[in-house]
């Protein structure tokens, strides 16, 4: 289904909330974010819900399930006390506008700045650590048949045929994919996993869990995916000295999961889990480029994402030098611009000049456009920066032989260099990650970023 109206929408929800005896919407409002499902805030007999839909019908074919069964696991977790919303309806052809469910709108923010700001985030922590065990301790038969189980060196394949099929060229990722194949734990007992366990969809008000969201991804596999996810480096947005969450430790994280879930945490299968989904949502990032290109969803914010991909290698390559250190390298270092050239407005100038344009459009804008119009200007700083720094992304001939194992990290020459790219890399694509300065002082012994 391609665009439809806010009459159409309103239409088709009127339809779907009858179903439920519950009052007309009227309110609609388009939330922010939105590089996956759609997501309307809307009002109905003095009540505020939430409708969840799918962008086109087309993104729906590649999902292991649709909304109907993801309604079904949200209701089975809530049932096991997880902090779930409460969903209300789900949407029929006969509603004309796609596919998806509608919630009861729950209080807080997902926004992972002010809840990482908050106070109470040893409370906080605790929550979520309590919340997690009991999305773990759903029974299997309180869940649709659809959900699937998660092969473990299935999935490695998978990724590795992913990464082939997006040039097979960035070394970084084939290091991850190589050690994921030589370190991958043996299958567990498998639990219901969220798949997406992480700030930015959870709801919270200070020092209080909220809800639980997106869930999608849902499957059955080892509970230590879940428990790393939400640990990796870019979750943790601007607090990357709490690894948990970007609230606390690792410690009191654990402890307060093992006291809800009555299993002890494997710091080994955690660690794995965190190499693989970094692994995974770089190839995920860079699959966003792919949707942009074939027509299928030609969203501003699809191609920005798929430049995060330098988040990743950088942290990627981070977690794998806890195995192996080699001989560290400075970044490049670059003229400044006066003492370069003197001539016509250069490429990254003119990007640079319609970003500082485009900002005088923020108050005439509001909710998903004014979201957009950030979208829009980080892409046209990504040119100005990326036109300054040239940086390095790609090789294919060192990536297939880290991949088939002919050369290993632990002696190979070019991890320095792999280091110095990965550094410029993301210093164009996303120069405020906190990682950047994490790995400068690692690798140079100097946090400086060059503007």
């Amino acid at each position: 289904m391609g665009e439809i109206s806010p009459d159409e929408l309103l239409a088709g929800l009127a339809r779907a909330m009858d179903r439920a005896g519950l009052a007309a919407p009227g309110g609609l409002t388009r939330l922010t974010g939105g590089a996956t499902m759609e997501s309307w805030r809307f009002s109905a007999g003095g009540c505020d819900f939430v409708l969840r839909r799918a962008p086109s019908a087309t993104f729906m074919h590649e999902r292991p399930f649709g909304h109907d069964v993801e309604a079904a696991v949200i209701r089975a977790a809530r049932e096991a006390g997880v902090t779930a919303p409460e969903v209300v309806t789900e949407l029929e052809p006969g509603d004309a506008i796609g596919s998806g469910f509608v919630m009861r709108a729950l209080p807080g923010t997902a926004n992972p700045r002010e809840i990482l700001g908050f106070d109470g985030a040893d409370a906080l922590l605790e929550q979520a650590a309590r919340d997690l065990a009991l999305v773990h301790s759903v029974p299997r038969d309180a869940l649709p048949g659809a959900v699937p189980v998660i092969d473990y060196r299935q999935a490695i394949a998978d990724l590795r045929a992913q990464f082939e099929e997006a040039g097979g060229d960035r070394p970084i990722i084939a290091l991850g994919l190589k050690w994921m194949e030589d370190n991958c734990p043996e299958p567990v007992e498998p639990v219901l996993v969220h798949g997406d366990y992480r700030m930015g969809n959870l709801l919270c008000e200070p020092a209080k869990l909220t809800g639980v969201l997106d869930w999608e991804l849902a499957h059955f596999g080892d509970r230590h995916e879940d428990l790393a996810f939400g640990c990796m480096a870019v979750w943790r947005f601007h607090r990357y000295d709490r690894p948990a969450l970007g609230l606390g430790s690792l410690d009191q994280y654990f402890a307060a999961y093992e006291a809800e879930a009555r299993v002890k945490v494997d710091r080994a299968r955690f660690r794995y889990w965190l190499i693989h989904r970094t692994v995974w949502w770089a190839l995920g990032c860079l699959r966003m480029a792919k949707i942009w290109r074939s027509g299928e969803d030609r969203m501003l914010e699809r191609v920005v994402i798929s430049r995060r991909t330098s988040e990743q290698e950088l942290d990627l390559l981070m977690l794998l030098e806890a195995d192996s250190l080699a001989d560290g390298i400075s970044p490049k270092i670059r003229m400044p611009d006066a003492d370069l050239y003197y001539g016509e407005a250069r490429t990254g100038e003119i990007a640079t000049a319609v970003a500082e344009w485009l900002a005088n459009l923020k108050d005439k804008m509001e909710g998903h456009d004014r979201f957009q119009l950030a979208v829009a200007r980080n892409a046209l700083g990504i040119l100005a920066r990326e036109y300054a720094i040239c940086p390095r992304v790609s090789n294919r001939e060192l990536a297939q032989d880290f991949l088939a194992g002919r050369r290993s990290m632990l002696t190979d020459p070019t991890i320095p260099a792999l280091r110095r790219d990965a550094l410029d890399k993301l210093e164009a694509d996303s120069p405020k990650y906190p990682a950047l300065g994490v790995a400068r002082d690692l690798w140079s012994g100097s946090t400086e970023v060059i503007d």
